[in-house]
């Protein structure tokens, strides 16, 4: 573990590393092509204005092969617990607001709850104050069954300032009967002491599950509960405990403040064990790399969900961590959700942009023409970054000229790579590079294992303070997560962005746990050839699967999109439209022209007529399909994509 802070680390003025801020110059912006990537890198260093630290990354070549990355910048102080944050804040600035929220029912246009570091602080030794009234303890557990809101956070940061851990779960795992299955799951995993939601009557199915009886419910707001259920209001009406601060007291790096469940996209969820330490070490990491963080208290509106760690750990804890406030966001980058996010982010623009790729380009797309719209969002930023999936260069672009128009240059405009386990991130891009896809270059006291293959795609491994020691009553997972020299085995692969320079660095090329062997004993890297195919298939088709182990020959199961279904149009679980069929085959055909061996040809296809299920768990709470699953439980329809003779199969 790191050396416990004997200050905290925003205050460090590291003198082991340059800050640079460059003059603003800003010039047309230039197109990006294969021949001008260190132009145009060299284009937007020049041009962002937020001040930024360049990569400097050490390389170290094994005999046997194996690559070692690690960062030279040191990683300075770590707070020893996450109420270490609290404390800090509400001392140096107790009326700076922390966080707020839409108070009522109209979550586009409500009044605001708003709470100060200082309010935060009482409202959290309060509550904690109720925890330990009620017994509970280091080995106990809170369920949070509801999604984002400032009581959900509030009684989080109390757990965790007492030493009780937490379980933020996605809200369909109780809001939808189909999924109830995965919430029972996790509720005869970790057997909680006390459970909290916003809403009781919401979720009224769930808190009849017999998985609660014995269970004390808290709710927010507890009206229309089938059960008994505390109001979360005599929670922080309690008085300091006794033994309030002798506790907080004992709450160090090692201990336990969430179980994080992964989505199982490849299997069961997992608890992974998220401790004080990982936490606070990650912030103190990424701090190391963005001064902007600690240059000014940050601002950010955000929406992503708290049962995910990008969420609940990264975006949270870097505003608590730097005396930043959070406006939490009702709305997501859907349909239905987007315009609640819009409303919120015209409202509350922040200084740094969170969000998934679909959510910026929806952002573009309504700022486009949108003067006011355009100036809110833009004016302010000194960063803008993206995860869950690569950005489209165009909608980098966009964003680019958008902040250059309003903001009279560039934000940091970054990704990062990490996991769950990760707590989360363990790379990241800290100097302007004027591209997407880059996931960035190890982050201060991570190590990396890179185990690369014939073409140089790498595995890659981590080890690093910020990685957990292991999952939740799991030893056997446990054990196989770990390689004998102590490197979390992720399952994910990456390739250089130049091999001769690793400060260049990585860019994500798929899951190495998702590769299997064709009959001929050629490996397929399949989740590459899936994120292929599926940018050939846009706007034909919604998910794929990409089969083929132990056959001769690689196949896909195509999900459609739900308006291409009809009941005239399917045959026992497969779709046959001759039209839909053709298209696909033509751009099936357009993708294997010039690919030479049998594992990147894709020379058959099956449309599926049912969607994912959720009862079925094919699909996570993050969206993702979980393939094993589909497999499993679709084990016909992969035999019927091998048979030639099947009316349904497309051949390519």
């Amino acid at each position: 573990m790191p050396k416990r802070a004997c200050k905290p680390f925003w205050k460090n003025a590291s003198r082991f590393f340059a800050k640079f801020k460059r003059k603003q110059v800003v010039t047309d912006i230039p197109p990006l092509n294969a021949d001008n990537i260190e132009e145009r890198a060299a284009w937007a260093r020049a041009n962002t204005v937020t001040e930024w630290i360049a990569h400097d990354t050490i390389r170290e070549d094994r005999a046997d092969g194996t690559i070692l990355l690690r960062a030279a910048q040191p990683l300075g102080e770590v707070a020893p617990n996450t109420g270490h944050w609290l404390h800090h804040w509400a001392a140096a600035t107790p009326d700076r607001m922390a966080l707020t929220e839409r108070a009522g029912p109209d979550m586009d246009r409500g009044p605001w709850r708003e709470v100060t570091y200082g309010e935060l602080l009482g409202q959290v030794r309060a509550v904690g104050s109720a925890l330990l009234a009620r017994g509970l303890g280091a080995g106990d557990s809170i369920a949070v069954l509801s999604g984002n809101g400032i009581d959900h956070l509030i009684l989080s940061l109390a757990a965790q300032y007492v030493g009780v851990p937490v379980v933020p779960l996605a809200e369909q795992y109780a809001l939808i009967e189909e999924a109830h299955g995965r919430l029972v799951f996790v509720l005869d995993k970790v057997h909680p002491k006390l459970a909290f939601m916003d809403d009781a009557s919401r979720y009224a199915a769930a808190l009849r599950l017999p998985q609660l009886d014995g269970v004390e419910v808290v709710a927010a707001r507890p009206d229309g509960a089938p059960r008994d259920v505390t109001a979360f209001a005599d929670l922080l009406a309690t008085p300091d405990h006794l033994d309030l601060d002798e506790r907080h007291a004992q709450v160090g790096p090692e201990t336990l403040a969430k179980i994080l469940f992964t989505s199982g996209s490849s299997s069961e969820p997992k608890g992974v064990l998220t401790t004080h330490g990982m936490m606070c070490a990650n912030q103190a990491q990424m701090s190391a790399v963005m001064p902007y963080l600690s240059a000014r208290p940050p601002s950010v509106t955000d929406w992503l969900p708290w049962n995910h760690v990008f969420g609940g750990s990264h975006n949270v804890n870097m505003m608590l961590a730097h005396g930043g406030t959070l406006t939490i966001d009702q709305g997501k980058p859907t349909a239905r959700g987007f315009a609640t996010t819009l409303a919120n982010r015209r409202e509350h623009p922040g200084t740094l942009a969170f969000n998934v790729p679909v959510g910026f380009a929806m952002l573009t797309d309504a700022a486009h023409d949108d003067a006011e719209t355009r100036k809110a969002l833009f004016k302010d930023l000194d960063l803008i970054f993206y995860a869950g999936a690569s950005l489209p260069q165009e909608v980098w672009l966009r964003l680019e000229r958008f902040c250059i128009e309003e903001r009279g240059g560039l934000p940091m405009m970054a990704s990062s790579w990490g996991l769950t386990e990760t707590a989360p991130a363990c790379l990241m891009v800290h100097e302007p590079i004027g591209r997407s896809g880059v996931i960035g270059v190890p982050l201060p006291a991570v190590e990396v294992k890179l185990i690369p293959d014939q073409d140089m795609r790498c595995e890659i491994r981590v080890k690093g303070p910020n990685v957990t020691a292991g999952y939740f009553q799991d030893p056997e997972k446990t054990a196989a997560a770990f390689d004998d020299e102590g490197f979390f085995i992720t399952g994910d692969a990456v390739r250089f962005v130049n091999p001769k320079d690793p400060a260049r660095g990585l860019i994500f090329d798929g899951r190495v746990s998702e590769d299997f062997k064709l009959n001929t004993g050629t490996w397929v890297q399949a989740g590459s050839l899936r994120m292929t195919a599926l940018d050939r298939l846009k706007g034909l088709v919604q998910d794929l699967v990409v089969c083929g182990h132990d056959r001769g020959e690689v196949g896909l199961l195509l999900f459609p999109l739900p308006q291409q279904i009809s009941d005239e149009n399917t045959a026992r679980g497969a779709l046959i439209d001759p039209h839909l069929s053709a298209r696909i085959e033509a751009a099936l055909r357009e993708m294997n022209d010039g690919v030479s061996g049998s594992a990147k040809r894709i020379t058959r296809a099956m449309v599926l007529s049912d969607p994912p299920s959720l009862a079925g768990q094919e699909v996570t709470d993050k969206g993702s399909l979980n393939i094993r699953k589909i497999l499993t439980r679709r084990a016909d329809l992969l035999e019927r994509l091998y048979d030639n003779e099947d009316p349904a199969l497309i051949r390519v």
